[in-house]
Formats: structure tokens, C-alpha cells, sequence
């Protein structure tokens, strides 16, 4: 799907995901961008078509790192509840590794092209359904209430994007230990009953 970068261009691609974290990505030039770079704009265009393409680059990457994080969880014999905890560990780790493109990811994909949007949100539904799935087969396994599948999943997905609204590196909260938090927060609402043997899935 995707076409390999120099290393310029992965530079300007970082610079212009910070300047979008920051300003927005409407409010974000090609000038804002050649100049992070410090390039002029004219030298600019020798490495990217125009502040399109890194945000196309930036939403498709960030969903093809999602896809196979819960691809990966939804492929292993686990029950339900190790499922959605490995799956909500998974899904932090990507947005505190890559704060920046998290944020576009979450925030700026509606400005992608029209057909390529139809794509990204096609991607993203697969997404949710990875969650949805964890979910059903929670409700199937007894371990979890009779639920609204898909309010669960956004639920779910909602309460896990916020962490990029107010995390930061140095704070007192490592990645897994937010992880951990927000599966015992999502269990609460969703279990019939904490098991007994009930442990977190750490790699």
C-alpha cells in the first residue's frame, strides 16, 4: 500500500505531523512546512506533492499499525477478556509510540480526498469490528453483559483516543500502566464477573 520514503522525505513527513498536531492541519501551510524544514517552499515540492500526501501518508500508516495490532490480538486463542486486554495494551502503545501521527490520525482524517476517505473510514470500520468481535464473543463466552455491540466497541475506542488528549512522556503513568487502568475501567462496565484467575496480558 505504501511506497518507500527517503529519509528527507520521513524528516518532512515528522516535521509536518508535529505542525498538524499542533496547529491543525488546515491551519498548517506548505510554507509552515518548508520552513520547519528549512527549505524553501519551491524545494519543498522536489520531495512531496503538497501537504495532501503527508496526510495521506500520516492516516494510512497509523491504520495499517491499528489493523495489524488487532488483527494480531483477534488471530490468538485467548478468552475474551485476555482479548480485549491485549487489545487495549495495543492500541495505547501505538498512540503514546506516536503521539504526533496519532493525534492526525484521530482528529484530521476528514481532510483526506473523497475517495480516499471513503477508503480510510472503510479501514477504520474494519478496525472497530476487531473490537466488536472481542466484545460478541465476550457476550457469547458469559463473561460478559448483554450489550449494544457496537456501542460498546466506540465506547471503547472513545475512552482509549482521549489518552492522547492529556499524555505525555514524562508523567507519572507508564503506557502499560495506563493500559492496565483503562482495561480494569472497560471490565467494570462490561463484565458479569470479575474471575477469580483474572490477570492482564503482559509481553
Amino acid at each position: 500500500m505504501f511506497v518507500s520514503m527517503t529519509d528527507r522525505k520521513k524528516e518532512i513527513l515528522s516535521l509536518a505531523q508535529a505542525l498538524f498536531r499542533e496547529k491543525g492541519y488546515a491551519a498548517t501551510s506548505v510554507r509552515d512546512i518548508a520552513a520547519a524544514a528549512q527549505v524553501e517552499p519551491a524545494s519543498l515540492y522536489s520531495h512531496i506533492k503538497g501537504k495532501e500526501e503527508l496526510l495521506d501518508a500520516i492516516c494510512f500508516e497509523m491504520a495499517d499499525k491499528f489493523l495489524k495490532a488487532i488483527g494480531e490480538v483477534n488471530d490468538i486463542y485467548f478468552d475474551a477478556v485476555q482479548k480485549l486486554a491485549m487489545a487495549v495494551k495495543n492500541h495505547i502503545q501505538l498512540l503514546t509510540e506516536h503521539p504526533d501521527a496519532s493525534v492526525v490520525f484521530l482528529r484530521d482524517w476528514r481532510y483526506l480526498s473523497d475517495d480516499r476517505k471513503d477508503e480510510f473510514i472503510k479501514l477504520r470500520d474494519r478496525y472497530e469490528e476487531g473490537f466488536r468481535a472481542i466484545v460478541r464473543k465476550g457476550v457469547d463466552e458469559g463473561a460478559f453483559n448483554e450489550v449494544d455491540v457496537r456501542f460498546a466497541a466506540l465506547t471503547i475506542l472513545s475512552s482509549l483516543n482521549w489518552v492522547v488528549e492529556w499524555y505525555h512522556e514524562e508523567g507519572k503513568l507508564q503506557p502499560n500502566e495506563i493500559a492496565d487502568q483503562l482495561t480494569k475501567f472497560v471490565l467494570t462496565g462490561l463484565q458479569k464477573e470479575l474471575p477469580v484467575t483474572y490477570g492482564l496480558v503482559t509481553n
